[in-house]
Formats: structure tokens, C-alpha cells, sequence
């Protein structure tokens, strides 16, 4: 440990997370596009110059990008000592959103700054925003049924697209020409520069306050000591071999199942986790990319000790073993544009099944575990101008050792939230019918899973081609002791007065809507914790009363009667679980 006082110390910590923070707040505060703006899908971080390793990232920023952004720095420094990258000069901004190179599926694109201070390179700053359209064969780019990744959009390797201080126009007009609505790109660009340029003036003040000595000192020890809180925390899990498994529904173009097997091998202070024996590469877009992968893991593990710091200190006593061979370690071409937003979730669920065995009391049952990705495509009449509608949903949280699972949670990777509707409304010639709670979707269990969410939206003009990239529609979200499942994604098609259901549940591309079409979504509930016979008679009843599940599933689920008033009837409710006793 280096002689800097606790005090300074603690300074220096919360303040390289506020650089982070001050950057995500800018970039969603002057971003046009409404899935950054509204949404907060982005992240911003601090890099190790030399390594890429993750220096901080603020609480404002999506989990999962807390381990692929310093995987993308990484292969920024390595391209560039190669050769095959421009090297680094003041002001540069390189953009890259290729999965292979430390990313997540096209959409998420990001911004990498070289910082100096006083003419010497001191860190790398970069942010990632998801872009609503970056080309491809549908509008939003989440493709179902691509079988490779060009069909998903334009990839693009690290280039500079500012140069010292000045955007590239003729890369601008290449990304431009390849992408829809481009119109509207500049306007995200420009704040997901201007995001970078206010950390490089926040990191900078810090710098002068404190001196480069001493703040670099200090991120070597806040790393150190990331390192240890982690190991002590998995100290106190007992020594042992833990084995779970997670499903996805399927690939969107083979129509069965993908398997996560994971082993998590606790000894002394050292996690390590094995994939072996999931599935092999799938043709759809469901494959991750490894640093997807490792990502779930480091997001999952900080669910479950949530004071661990961000930062490359508490990956150290994590040992992922790569998944060579399966599905969760894409290689070129294989498609992924459903990688960071489902198969991520399925990843970190597959961790929480397999540690709440050892550690019950800190881990919860699965939750919904899908991000909703639904994206609508079209041009609007009113407007005379073209438009791509990205919508993400809400879904219920599992129910843990001390309460129910919250209910219109977000995503198990991020903290991206569902646009304002009213909002939504506004942009694009949709009209939301219904939003509100998918009732009954609670898993049961001594304390429930929280419930998903049941949203109804209609075309009011023109025609619109309709996709979405869901999970969770053939299987619910896993209950822990006991607990069941959660209730499954729904997806439903209304359109010239019959109802569709895709054949891959909650996953198609390209449905053609006219003017009064609907599209209906019911998002997962979480899985419920413990026994539901164990649950309080009276709190089954108010949920009733509430309207959350009908009588019969109270009878049905938790073995609770209720009379003609809604009140527990306390002898047909002993009956009830003493029959299942």
C-alpha cells in the first residue's frame, strides 16, 4: 500500500468516478436519440494506458460495459502498436463498435479519447452509446434471423474520426451512407464527443489539484484494494464446485434451445468459472462475443457483493476460463446482435443459479433477464421524413431471502429504463394502448418474484416493419429454494383482425404493419424465492385484492383459499397445504 492518507484516498476514488459520472450525465443530456437521452443506454469509463485494464466507471453507466470497454481499449493499444491503427494524438476520438475487438453487437458504438496531461499520455477515456440504427437488413438492427454479421450493419474497426480536435468528413460520410435516419446521427456524435472532452477537463482539474504523482499512486492502491474486498468476499463462500444451468429459447433461426452449463469452482479466495459443455456456435444472432462473456460474469458477481468499486482490481480473483467452441466465444462472421442485451442476461443468470446454492442469503432467484429489444421502422406520412423506434421494456426482479422482487426492474446488465411513453409518442406515429402491469407474472414463492410489464402499441400512420430480439418466451425465469419460475415473455402480433404469435415466440424481424396494426408485449416476472406454501395467507390475499394474481392461481400457487369477500378462509387454506405437504 503507498503512504497516501485514507482521506486523500477516498477523495481521489469518488472523484474519478464523478469524471465518469459528469461524462454520462452530458452524453444523455445533449444525445437526440431517445434510447440514449430518455433511456440511458451508455456508459463512460477511465483506462489504463498501458493495458486497457478498467482505471473507473460511474454508477450512472451500463453494467455490462463495465468489462467490455476495457476489453475495446485493449485492442485499441494493441492495434495501434501493430501498426493497424493510427497512433494517438491530442484530441483524437477513435470510434469502433466492431464485437470482435472488445464489443457488444453493432449498435453499441464507442468513443475512445487518448488523455494527456501536460503533453504525456496519461489514460484512455471512452464512452458507449446505442446507436437506434447502424444499417443492416432491418431497421434497429436487431435482426433474428441474420445469419452472419454484415447482415446486422456496418462494422467498423478502430479509426480516428475526430483528428486532433476536427471530425473526419469523409469517415462521417462513409458511416452515413451505410445507416439509416442519418440524418440524426450528428446530433448523438457530436454529445458523445462532447461527453469525452468533459472528463478530459474534470480529469484534468483533478490532475492539478492533486498532482500526477499522487493520483496515479492512488489508482494503483484503490485497485489493490478492490482486489482484496473481492477475495475477502469470496472467502466467506464455502469451498466447493457449483454447477447450474440456462437456456436460451433459440438462436431465432434454428428453433431449439441453447444451453449455458457453467461450473463455478470456489477455492480459498479465487472464483473460477468453466463453460464447458454449453452449446456450440449457433447461426442466429444469438452468440456472444467473449468479451460479452466475461463481462456477464464481473456484472453478475457485482450483483451479488454490490460495495465491490469498479474497477479492474475486483476482476483479478475472478478466473474465466474461455469458452472455446461454444456459442458464448463468437468468432467472425457469426452474428450477435442479441449478445449483450439477452444471451449477457442468460449468462449472469446461470451465476446466480449456480451461487445462491452456496450463498442463499445473498443471491436471488433469476429475473426476467431480457431487455425487450423491440424495433419499429417506417416512414412517417405526417412528417414526410423516415424514422427508427427503439423500445426497451422492464421486467420483474427474482425474489431473494428478505423480500419480494421488484417489479418493472430493469435489465439484469444495465440501468437503461423504458422511454416516457408520452415521449415516445412524440417522435415517432405510434400510440400506446396500454402500459401497465403483466398481472400473475410473479414467480411464486415464500417472497415472490416481481412482476414484468404489459404494453400495447399501435401504428396511428403509414406502414412500419416491426422486430424484436427478446428471450424468456419458452422458459420463465428460474425460482431458487423452492421458488417457481417467473411468467414468460409474450409477444403478440394484431393485425387485420387476427393475432399472430411468431414461431420463435419472442423473437422475428421484418413483420409489415399498416395504420391501426398493434404490437402487444408481456415481459417476464421474476422467479419467486423459497417454498410458496411458506408464504403469509394475508399477503397472498392483498395481492389478490390488488389485483396481481386471480383467486384460483392464489389456490393454485400458494395453496391459499379465499371466500366471496377476498379474505383468507383459514380451514380450506389449511386443507390446501396440508394436501401438498
Amino acid at each position: 500500500m503507498s503512504r497516501i492518507d485514507p482521506l486523500t484516498l477516498a477523495v481521489i476514488q469518488a472523484s474519478l468516478a464523478q469524471v465518469c459520472n459528469e461524462m454520462d450525465i452530458a452524453f444523455s443530456r445533449s444525445a437526440f436519440s431517445p434510447v440514449i437521452a430518455e433511456a440511458d443506454d451508455r456508459s463512460s469509463g477511465i483506462y489504463d494506458k498501458e493495458t486497457g485494464a478498467l482505471i473507473s466507471q460511474g454508477e450512472f453507466g451500463l453494467p455490462v460495459f463495465v468489462g467490455t470497454m476495457q476489453y475495446s481499449t485493449a485492442e485499441i493499444l494493441r492495434l495501434i502498436r501493430e501498426g493497424k491503427a493510427g497512433a494517438p494524438r491530442p484530441g483524437d476520438i477513435y470510434i469502433v463498435n466492431d464485437p470482435y475487438l472488445g464489443g457488444t453487437h453493432l449498435m453499441d458504438v464507442r468513443f475512445a479519447l487518448p488523455f494527456y496531461y501536460q503533453g504525456e499520455l496519461f489514460c484512455w477515456l471512452q464512452n458507449t452509446g446505442h446507436w437506434p440504427d447502424v444499417g443492416g437488413m432491418v431497421p434497429g438492427g436487431f435482426s433474428a434471423k441474420a445469419t452472419e454479421v454484415e447482415q446486422e450493419g456496418l462494422r467498423l474497426p478502430p479509426v480516428k474520426l475526430f483528428k486532433q480536435g476536427v471530425m473526419d468528413p469523409e469517415i462521417y460520410a462513409i458511416i452515413c451512407s451505410n445507416i439509416r435516419v442519418a440524418d440524426q446521427r450528428i446530433g448523438d456524435i457530436k454529445a458523445q464527443a462532447a461527453a469525452l472532452k468533459v472528463g478530459e477537463k474534470r480529469l484534468t482539474e483533478l490532475l492539478d489539484r492533486y498532482g500526477r504523482d499522487t493520483v496515479t499512486a492512488a489508482i494503483a492502491e484503490i485497485r489493490q484494494r478492490a482486489a482484496k474486498l473481492m477475495r475477502a468476499h469470496i472467502a466467506t463462500i464455502p469451498d466447493g464446485v457449483y454447477r447450474s444451468e440456462a437456456f436460451v429459447d433459440s438462436d431465432g433461426v434454428v428453433n431449439e434451445p441453447l444451453k449455458i452449463a457453467l461450473a463455478v469452482t470456489k477455492q480459498g479466495d479465487t472464483l473460477t468459472f468453466d463453460f464447458a459443455g454449453s452449446s456450440p456456435p449457433c447461426r442466429g444472432p444469438m452468440n456472444s462475443v467473449v468479451a460479452t462473456t466475461y463481462s456477464s460474469v464481473y456484472l453478475a458477481m457485482r450483483h451479488i457483493f454490490p460495495d465491490t468499486p469498479l474497477n479492474s482490481g475486483v476482476f483479478e480473483p475472478l478466473v474465466i476460463k474461455r469458452p472455446e467452441g461454444t456459442f458464448l466465444d463468437a468468432r467472425y462472421p457469426r452474428p450477435v446482435s442479441g449478445c449483450a442485451a439477452e444471451v449477457s442476461q442468460r449468462i449472469a443468470e446461470a451465476v446466480f443459479l449456480a451461487l445462491v446454492q452456496a450463498i442463499p442469503d445473498k443471491v436471488t432467484a433469476a429475473p426476467a433477464g431480457s431487455s425487450g429489444n423491440f424495433a419499429l421502422g417506417g416512414t412517417d406520412p405526417a412528417k414526410g421524413t423516415s424514422y427508427v423506434m427503439y423500445q426497451i421494456s422492464g421486467g420483474g426482479y427474482g425474489g431473494n431471502a428478505d423480500h419480494d422482487g421488484l417489479t418493472n426492474g430493469c435489465s439484469t446488465i444495465g440501468i437503461s429504463k423504458t422511454a416516457p411513453v408520452e415521449v415516445m409518442e412524440q417522435y415517432y406515429p405510434v400510440l400506446f394502448r396500454r402500459f401497465g402491469m403483466h398481472e400473475g407474472s410473479a414467480g411464486a414463492g415464500l417472497h415472490r418474484g416481481g412482476f414484468g410489464v404489459h404494453y400495447e402499441v399501435e401504428l396511428l400512420r403509414g406502414e412500419a416493419r416491426a422486430s424484436f430480439v427478446m428471450d424468456h418466451g419458452r422458459f420463465g425465469p428460474p425460482g431458487a429454494q423452492g421458488g417457481r419460475e417467473g411468467g414468460r415473455n409474450v409477444v403478440r402480433i394484431h393485425r387485420d383482425g387476427a393475432v399472430l404469435t411468431p414461431e420463435h415466440l419472442s423473437k422475428d424481424q421484418d413483420i409489415p404493419l399498416k395504420r391501426g396494426d398493434r404490437v402487444e408485449v408481456l415481459t417476464p416476472g421474476g422467479g419467486g424465492y423459497g417454498d410458496p406454501l411458506q408464504r403469509d395467507p394475508a399477503i397472498v390475499a392483498r395481492d389478490v385484492g390488488r389485483g396481481y394474481y386471480t383467486p384460483e392461481a392464489a389456490a393454485t400457487l400458494f395453496g391459499v383459499a379465499l371466500d366471496g369477500h377476498g379474505a383468507v378462509d383459514a380451514a380450506r387454506t389449511a386443507a390446501l397445504r396440508a394436501g401438498r405437504a
